[in-house]
Formats: structure tokens, C-alpha cells, sequence
């Protein structure tokens, strides 16, 4: 195998990878028993991001049963991409550590540090991002909000932390009202 840099990703690229590469592995790693449940892809605003209806996306995003779809998160909102909120900070911080001098050994830095991350942070962070997404709901969609803290460490040594967060329908009935 050959490693190449590209100096430019644009629409074509960026469609390419998340066709050919993403929905390939997520089709090869989903529980079949899952597959006809909604699966989000979150991107960001970038410009060579694909539209949510981008027709190739979407009929390769249906293939063998499965319901894959594209979400954007809001413009300028960190604290709505799971990314953001600690996955790739994570990962960086872990492939920092083995200082990097060619782009092979980058890629393989990058590589052990993502399977080197903990489920269990990554389980923290899927909590947070809910968290955030609840404080947003309760402020009426309005950035200025607080993320609650849920002690995760001290629920998670006492087997109380769940794998994800309950809403009220109250709150949500609210939400789409407004």
C-alpha cells in the first residue's frame, strides 16, 4: 500500500470516502438486527461537505435495508459535535504523544491512539454531547445554556451510569411547539 497526501478535499473526495469507505464499514460492523433503525452521520458546516440530499449519498445509504442519513450540526455550536466535545481532542492528545515525523507514521499514530481510546470515554462524551443537547431544549434552542454535570465517575463506580439519557416528553413537546 501507498500513502498519498492530498492537498485539497473537495465534494467529489469528501463523497467518495464517506460512499466507499464509511457506509462500507458501517454496513460490515452494524448488528444486522439494528440495520432497518435510523443511523445518524453527523458532519459539520465545512464546504466540502455533502448536501443532506446528495442523491448518490443517498441511494448508496440505503443499501441492504439500512437507513442511513446525514445530519449537520448547528452552525457555530462546539458543544453539538460529538467530535468536538472530546473524541478528536482525545485522539490528538494520544497521537501527540508519539511526535509524528512523516505522514505513514502520523496515520499510524492516529490508528493506535483510536483503538487505544477508551469505550468508556467515549461513553462519557455520547453523555455529555446528550447533556448538552437536553440544556439546549430547556433554554428554548438559545446558545446561552448550562451543561449540567453528572458526576459520570462516581455513577460509573457505582453501576448507575446509564448509556444514555432519558428526556421529557414534556420538554420535547415544547421544543417542537416553539
Amino acid at each position: 500500500m501507498e500513502t498519498k497526501t492530498i492537498n485539497s478535499i473537495n465534494k467529489e473526495i469528501y463523497r467518495s470516502y464517506i460512499v466507499e469507505k464509511l457506509l462500507l464499514a458501517i454496513r460490515d460492523k452494524w448488528l444486522r438486527i439494528d440495520a432497518r433503525s435510523p443511523i445518524f452521520i453527523q458532519q459539520d458546516n465545512a464546504k466540502p461537505h455533502i448536501g443532506l440530499d446528495d442523491e448518490y449519498f443517498q441511494s448508496n445509504a440505503t443499501k441492504d435495508g439500512f437507513d442511513i442519513r446525514l445530519i449537520c450540526q448547528p452552525p457555530n455550536s462546539l458543544d453539538m459535535n460529538v467530535l468536538d466535545l472530546g473524541f478528536l481532542n482525545a485522539i490528538q492528545a494520544l497521537q501527540y504523544q508519539q511526535a509524528p515525523n512523516s505522514v505513514d507514521v502520523l496515520i499510524e499514530a492516529i490508528q493506535k491512539s483510536f483503538e487505544e481510546y477508551s469505550p468508556t470515554k467515549l461513553n462519557h462524551t455520547f453523555l455529555t454531547l446528550q447533556s448538552c443537547m437536553i440544556s439546549i431544549l430547556k433554554v428554548g434552542g438559545l446558545s446561552k445554556y448550562k451543561v449540567s454535570h453528572m458526576k459520570k465517575h462516581r455513577l460509573e463506580g457505582q453501576n448507575c451510569l446509564p448509556s444514555q439519557l432519558d428526556v421529557d416528553l414534556e420538554l420535547i413537546g415544547e421544543a417542537i411547539a416553539q
